[in-house]
């Protein structure tokens, strides 16, 4: 855990200590002490009880009386043979035999070797909450992000209902009052409008188009929040309520603003360091290929860059990290599983996006035909006004989406982050000591499919 700021978790983590002594295994109760005196019976047999109790054999070398004792000193036991199961190759071997405590051939506790099964590999990872603390699979990501939504729904789905309906309702009024596209959009489809024309309505168009993604931006940030600070309770397997999400992650919500504003940033300045040289090129008479390779190249490092800061915001909010330092985090923990996490994240887009889809179309389909424009318009693209009925009606479909994409999303980054760490920093021991989990020795387990 050298050179890791740790683990920064809500909530206190539960100490796993014991008392000294506390492990050692106490003495049988029916084994006389050095200095312990024999029992008096109190009748006429005080002599024959005193006479056995001074004859019996070791506890380790007692077997069935058959006649008098063999005089001379007990032999000493045989050394133990290979292996942990000691002298019996199937059973415990004693001190002074093999007949342990459940007579001959007693599985003792060597008979199973360091593991605890005596076949069996090593035993299933302590598993608190939604996840094992072990390395995890793909499919343990994504059953785990599912598992917080179902365990925990009242605070995740109540937490992205009510994201998803702020952030829809704004969308819808803006759309209905301030961004009325519909001149814009029959200029754009104009093919005798002038160029001014068509340079202010595009102008128009991605200026409603950006005031809109910039309130969704706003909503997706507040739930990657709270989500991720929900996503990291369950992983210890404690609850948390929508307030106290809030109160945990609105110390850092300004950060994560600056953060997701930022790297879009760095994206459009390396494509820009790609497509400027490119239309030179071009410009020059270079040839379109040069150009296109530029672009194509600046497109790969923007995807490059993108992948290896993806699990800054995670850092940010769960180790209380300014944004320079979780950008730094996030390259580190990326360093060497740039394919992985790329491809995990890619799953989890394709996911959200399909699920999008399956709930978008039914509702633009109810959309199109209860407005007075038709499904016909809709279809060929010539819905200018597309009237509050059709607004309100989309709005549903886009809040019922949002209610489910959003803890997928955010909590596949969230366990991905925390997957990292443990290959790289073995943080499932903090883990375990912040779940409460006594004698986690961090035994490692197996990696399914990773």
């Amino acid at each position: 855990m050298k050179d890791t700021p740790g683990w920064a978790s809500p909530g206190s983590a539960a100490s796993d200590g014991q008392e000294p002594g506390a492990n050692r295994p106490a003495e049988p109760a029916d084994r006389p002490g050095p200095a312990q005196p024999a029992e008096q019976s109190g009748t006429g047999s005080q002599d024959t009880d005193s006479k056995w109790s001074k004859e019996q054999p070791p506890p380790g070398d007692w077997s069935a009386p058959t006649g008098a004792p063999a005089p001379g000193p007990t032999p000493p036991p045989p050394p133990p043979g290979p292996g942990w199961g000691g002298q019996h190759p199937g059973g415990y071997g004693g001190p002074g035999g093999y007949g342990g405590p459940g007579g001959p051939g007693y599985p003792g506790p060597g008979a199973y070797g360091a593991w605890g099964g005596r076949w069996g590999g090593p035993p299933p990872a302590a598993k608190p909450g939604v996840i094992p603390l072990r390395p995890l699979g793909v499919g343990e990501i994504l059953d785990g992000a599912v598992s917080t939504m179902r365990t925990y729904w009242r605070t995740v789905l109540g937490i992205s209902l009510t994201v998803a309906v702020v952030t829809e309702v704004l969308v819808t009024l803006l759309q209905g009052f301030v961004l009325k596209d519909g001149a814009n959009t029959e200029t754009l489809n104009d093919p005798n409008a002038s160029l001014s024309e068509v340079t202010h309505a595009m102008g128009d168009v991605m200026v409603s188009s950006g005031v809109v993604a910039l309130v969704s931006l706003i909503g997706t940030i507040v739930a990657t929040a709270l989500l991720t600070t929900v996503t990291s309770r369950a992983v210890l397997g404690k609850p948390v309520t929508t307030n106290e999400a809030w109160r945990d992650a609105r110390p850092q919500i300004p950060r994560l603003f600056g953060l997701v504003l930022l790297l879009p940033l760095i994206a459009l300045g390396v494509i820009l360091c790609g497509v400027l040289p490119g239309l030179l090129v071009a410009a020059s008479g270079g040839g379109g290929g040069v150009a296109g390779i530029l672009i194509f190249l600046a497109a790969l490092a923007t995807l490059w860059l993108m992948v290896r800061f993806s699990l800054a915001s995670p850092a940010l909010m769960l180790e209380k990290q300014g944004i320079l330092k979780s950008m730094g985090r996030s390259m580190k923990l990326v360093r060497g599983s740039w394919w992985r996490v790329f491809g995990i994240q890619l799953l989890a887009v394709i996911i959200a996006f399909i699920i999008s889809l399956i709930i978008a179309i039914p509702f633009g389909a109810i959309a199109a035909a209860v407005s007075g424009n038709g499904v016909s318009n809709l279809l060929d693209g010539s819905n200018g006004d597309p009237g509050w009925a059709f607004l309100i009606i989309t709005g549903i479909g886009s809040v019922i989406s949002s209610m489910i994409t959003f803890p997928i999303t955010a909590g596949v980054t969230v366990l991905l982050y925390i997957d990292q760490r443990i290959r790289r920093e073995a943080l499932d021991l903090e883990l375990a000591r912040a779940a409460g989990v006594q004698g986690y020795g961090g035994t490692p387990g197996t990696t399914p499919g990773s």
